[in-house]
């Protein structure tokens, strides 16, 4: 039985990852309970993630395609020096779920900015673009998400004052004026490149722990698409100003110098990220949003600032490489 056709059963779900984690973890190990903590890593609708010692098992979100997925799963095993390599080739059904297992990695800790592997990431990220790109491997879910993003604060909407919809009707707008790959409306432009998908801080570890090299993790974007759509977090986040120009010039210049082929290997680079960072700014801005509704509270400062990213977008067309589509 597959995980899209096994009955969910969401309140079993974290005791049977843990002991499914357990179980990894300690292979031969006796019967007696050990005394290992087992720790929950996340526990959302699209993921829930618990470590045991050394291991940790991820179930993925309910619609995750059992086959797609497997072959996102074999990328890692294909690439270990780029992203963190599975403890098992193929997911498993758990209670309606898809259970991947890994090996535990120490993550880029968020109360360290200045210790952010901006070179790392950068380094891996060429290196993953420069792979080759599997036979049937999906599309990167880039684009997808982007617009999942934006029927879910469409929904939001629904049911939200008239004020709401006004502070929403920028961000409305500027995914309007993208173009319909950019929105995941369209086929991606190619040549098509192996892309993360969802890159940020969060999707590095060290792997061995604790001071390993640093390795990708999270393969459920994983798939063929424009490369600049890995690099457009970290440039949106320095076009909204929330990233210092440094920061952004370290990252750009080592994935330069890695042999990346997402930009121009010198020059302007903002043809090529331009439109992926717009749809990036606009898929916080949404995300942002919905969240605040939610919660019936303002944004805050770095939410209002990508909000206001969004309003001025009108002002300057999008610029994309030559023989993208508009």
């Amino acid at each position: 039985m597959t995980a899209d056709t096994e009955k969910t059963d969401a309140p079993a779900l974290m005791p049977a990852l843990t002991a499914r984690a357990r179980a990894a973890a300690h292979p031969r190990a006796p019967a007696a309970p050990c005394a290992c903590p087992a720790t929950a890593l996340a526990d959302r609708p699209d993921a829930t993630v618990v470590r045991h010692a050394g291991t940790v098992a991820k179930a993925h979100a309910p619609d995750t395609d059992p086959t797609a997925l497997t072959l996102r799963v074999l990328v890692a095993v294909r690439l270990p020096d780029v992203l963190l390599p599975p403890l098992a080739t193929a997911p498993v059904p758990l209670h309606g779920r898809s259970v991947t297992l890994w090996p535990y990695g120490v993550p880029v800790d968020p109360d360290d900015p200045d210790a952010a592997p901006w070179e790392a990431a950068a380094t891996l990220l060429a290196r993953l673009h420069g792979a080759p790109v599997p036979a049937g491997l999906p599309p990167m879910r880039g684009p997808a998400k982007a617009a999942r993003a934006l029927d879910r604060l469409r929904s939001a909407l629904g049911a939200a004052p008239a004020a709401a919809a006004q502070a929403a009707r920028p961000v409305l707008a500027a995914w309007a004026a993208l173009p319909a790959w950019a929105r995941g409306a369209a086929p991606m432009p190619g040549p098509a490149a192996l892309c993360h998908g969802d890159l940020h801080l969060g999707q590095l570890v060290r792997h061995p722990a604790p001071d390993g090299p640093w390795r990708l993790i999270d393969v459920d974007d994983l798939g063929a698409g424009v490369p600049a759509w890995d690099l457009a977090r970290p440039a949106a986040w320095y076009a909204c100003g929330l990233l210092p120009p440094d920061e952004w010039t370290r990252f750009l210049t080592a994935y330069r110098r890695a042999g990346g082929p997402a930009v121009p290997p010198d020059g302007d680079p903002w043809p090529a990220l331009d439109v992926p960072a717009r749809a990036l700014t606009v898929q916080t801005a949404a995300l942002a949003l919905t969240k605040a509704l939610a919660a019936g509270r303002p944004l805050d400062e770095v939410e209002q600032a990508v909000a206001d990213a969004c309003a001025r977008m009108p002002a300057v067309p999008p610029r994309q490489p030559p023989g993208f589509p508009d």
